[in-house]
């Protein structure tokens, strides 16, 4: 089989689903990917033939794109922060913006020694990891209720001299009373609105888990009052909390926060300067 038929084949076969650019760039890293070749191999080798022994794992790697499974679940890892992370369906893929977050965090921690650091809704455990591997004198709790995600996080392929600890709990329950305070406390929770489904694509609704996305348009704060009681409850004098937050719920996350008595409460935009972070002090 050629590398151009299969390209021409798997573009059009995507094309239901993405518009032909970007079918085009997930058929390249696929191929990168498995194959080893480059965006332009089937230009500059147009006899470029693919391995015998590598043609059926790339026609079902194929067929799972068709029907709408994410590349990053395909491949099994999301790069994230300039790394690569274990991803499966059991946890929501990486997003560059929330890099934004780990930057603020990481900016924080720079006067802070040997800190101590809370990921609430820990998800793949990439933003626990991160800030473990940026600080190995760091004490670093990832929390989230879902035991597949916990799973995926305990089991990310980074080696530090004080990994993360990963913990089964529910955010929306008091937090453990024995945890000793914390420096910081970082979390992207679960914020998109049931009726912003139809605003989503269909590869988001049918893989990624609906427990770690969407929250109810009659209660849309809620896992922002519970990361604000845990850390009420969790941060010392002066730490911080930092939060990821839906766009166009910027200013009445912000005004939740201050109710709840944190000083300091500023919204930071993202790259496309749409509001999508909160941080504040206790």
């Amino acid at each position: 089989m050629l590398l151009a038929d299969f390209l021409k084949r798997g573009v059009s076969a995507l094309l239901p689903l993405y518009p032909e650019q970007e079918a085009r760039n997930i058929l390249s890293l696929l191929c990168g990917e498995m194959l080893g070749t480059t965006s332009y191999t089937h230009i500059v080798e147009p006899a470029y033939v693919v391995d015998p022994g590598r043609e059926s794992v790339l026609e079902a790697a194929l067929l799972r794109l068709a029907a709408g499974e994410p590349l990053q679940y395909v491949l099994g890892k999301a790069t994230f922060c300039g790394r690569e992370f274990r991803v499966g369906p059991g946890v929501l893929i990486p997003r560059p913006e929330t890099e934004i977050l780990c930057q603020e965090a990481e900016a924080f921690l720079a006067g802070v020694p040997s800190p101590r650091i809370l990921d609430l809704c820990t998800g793949s455990g990439n933003i626990a990891w991160t800030l473990s591997l940026s600080r190995e004198d760091a004490c670093v709790i990832g929390v989230d209720k879902s035991a597949d995600a916990l799973a995926i996080a305990r089991n990310q392929p980074f080696r530090t001299a004080a990994k993360p600890e990963f913990v089964e709990a529910d955010i929306l329950l008091p937090p453990p009373a024995e945890w000793a305070p914390f420096d910081l406390i970082v979390s992207n929770p679960p914020y998109v609105m049931e009726s912003e489904k139809a605003l989503m694509r269909p590869n988001v609704l049918q893989y990624e888990p609906a427990s770690a996305l969407f929250v109810p348009d009659a209660d849309p704060l809620v896992f922002y009052r519970a990361v604000a009681g845990w850390s009420l409850r969790l941060l010392r004098p002066s730490g911080a909390l930092m939060v990821e937050i839906n766009e166009s719920l910027g200013l009445s996350v912000k005004g939740l926060l201050e109710r709840y008595g944190f000083r300091n409460v500023l919204i930071v935009k993202d790259l496309f300067g749409k509001d999508r972070f909160a941080k504040c002090l206790l």
